[in-house]
């Protein structure tokens, strides 16, 4: 082994790049990162809640043999030895996918990789195990009859949102170095915006998936991770073709993974609320303040909003349309075990009329052409990532002046509609010390521009060695 000198001294703020690298000097092994990866889960996770599956026998085997490879020169692919998680919506083969709910078995058999699992362990990946989830992804919080409350590591007494609430309390600490979430009208972001970690919704179709979602096209598969550099090389890797995916776009073009640090060229549209928001105070501040830094950085911001009502109507015809797939093939036994937010969604799904949903389809259409000429003049829409900071855990809405969960994310969902690219990443810290999210939405297929648009904003915003550094440590006797 060569001189370990520049090798950190702690292990927990390492990202998947300087990793990597670390590897290719043979500074440091995967079994020592696996090790101190799966020894911090062992600490946190108790109380947090992020993994409802971890496989240490199979991870610890896995980084041996990349271990092997490194020592030889022969690294099996880009993410050799690099510490991954998938979300418990994903399949993995051998392991169990319950998606969070007790109407389903553990009983196999388990055979297949889902096309994002299979491009990771191509790639070398090591992955940990399976990250927690709301039943069938279902709501902006992350807790399911099967696995429990999924709690937030700035505060555990709060939610680090959903449905990948705990890919994102695994990427706020690190607990592996990159994430697989999934997102059907802000699952990425949502999370992301609370734990002050990065979260990328990629242009529908450009990460294959099978089976396909029950939400079908709202539904996106993306990165998770702390750094926006990470995430790009995240996707050079998943975002690659599989003949199982009915729905694939566009062979995504890939992008270096230090892109320029400069916004110079690129027209910003800024909404502070979409023209129908309220958004608290602070977070209005904070977002004020990091869109300052995008001027900074040589870009044009005009304020202006996108010209669109609040598309939560057509949202909601789709979204229970979705659970009602899901409940019709329950029988019902099953269906008493649902959580009962999930099934009154789901029921009201089934009085959806096929004219009610086509209707949805047309309004679905044009607010993607809006978009799609909103996009002729700016090359991006900013806005906050969520309105709110993160509440209290136990609850699916923060107060009883929301409807339900979609009610408090209206920044998210629009571009699953409209099957934009979107990144949600730190910005800073609101009045009571917790993260808050940027949102930077792209025209569809711009997914490169936005990965390196937000490297561009990160360096500068400079936020997320702070979230790293304040993250208050979980106490083991809470």
């Amino acid at each position: 082994m060569k001189s370990r000198s520049s090798v950190p001294t702690s292990l927990e703020g390492l990202t998947a790049c300087e990793c990597l690298k670390l590897y290719q000097r043979r500074q440091l092994s995967p079994v020592e990162v696996v090790d101190d990866c799966l020894s911090r889960i062992d600490a946190n996770n108790p109380m947090l809640n992020a993994f409802c599956l971890v496989d240490h026998q199979r991870a610890r085997s896995a980084a041996r043999a990349s271990e092997g490879r490194w020592m030889k020169g022969e690294p099996a692919g880009v993410l050799d030895g690099v510490p991954v998680t998938i979300k418990d919506l994903t399949l993995t083969r051998d392991w169990p996918t319950r998606r969070g709910s007790l109407s389903s078995s553990a009983e196999g058999p388990w055979t297949d990789d889902a096309p994002v699992t299979a491009r990771i362990r191509e790639a070398g990946a090591v992955i940990l195990g399976k990250t927690t989830t709301p039943e069938f992804g279902w709501k902006g919080v992350t807790d399911s009859p099967l696995y429990g409350i999924t709690r937030n590591p700035w505060n555990p007494e709060l939610t680090p949102g959903g449905s990948s609430g705990g890919a994102a309390v695994a990427a706020a600490l690190n607990l592996g170095f990159l994430h697989q979430g999934s997102d059907g009208g802000g699952s990425i972001r949502i999370p992301a915006s609370f734990t002050g970690t990065f979260g990328f919704k990629p242009t529908f179709g450009i990460v294959p998936q099978w089976p396909a979602s029950a939400m079908t096209t709202l539904s996106h598969l993306g990165p998770m991770t702390r750094t926006a550099a990470d995430a790009i090389l995240m996707m050079n890797v998943i975002a690659r073709k599989d003949a199982r995916d009915g729905y694939a776009g566009p062979p995504y073009p890939g992008l270096e993974v230090n892109p320029a640090k400069t916004l110079k060229g690129l027209r910003i549209g800024y909404s502070r609320d979409l023209g129908y928001v309220k958004v608290a105070h602070d977070i209005e501040r904070v977002t004020d303040i990091a869109v300052d830094q995008l001027r900074a950085l040589e870009a044009e911001v005009v304020e202006v909003n996108p010209g669109f009502a609040n598309p939560v109507k057509i949202f909601e015809t789709f979204w229970f349309a979705g659970a009602a797939r899901i409940l019709s093939r329950m029988n019902k036994k099953q269906r008493q075990l649902l959580d009962p937010g999930f099934l009154e969604g789901a029921e009201r799904g089934l009085t959806i009329t096929l004219t009610e949903f086509q209707e949805a389809e047309a309004m679905r259409f044009e607010l993607s052409a809006l978009m799609a000429k909103f996009h002729e003049d700016y090359d991006f829409l900013v806005t906050p990532t969520m309105p709110i900071a993160p509440f209290p855990v136990g609850r699916n809405e923060p107060d009883d002046s929301f409807t339900g969960w979609v009610d408090w994310t209206p920044f998210t969902y629009p571009f699953n509609l409209t099957q934009q690219p979107a990144a949600s990443l730190p910005s800073g810290l609101d009045d009571q010390g917790l993260p808050v999210g940027l949102q930077l939405v792209g025209a569809r297929y711009s997914d490169t521009t936005v990965l390196a648009a937000a490297y561009a904003i990160e360096s500068r915003l400079g936020h997320l060695s702070m979230a790293r550094a304040n993250i208050p440590q979980p106490s083991p006797e809470r």
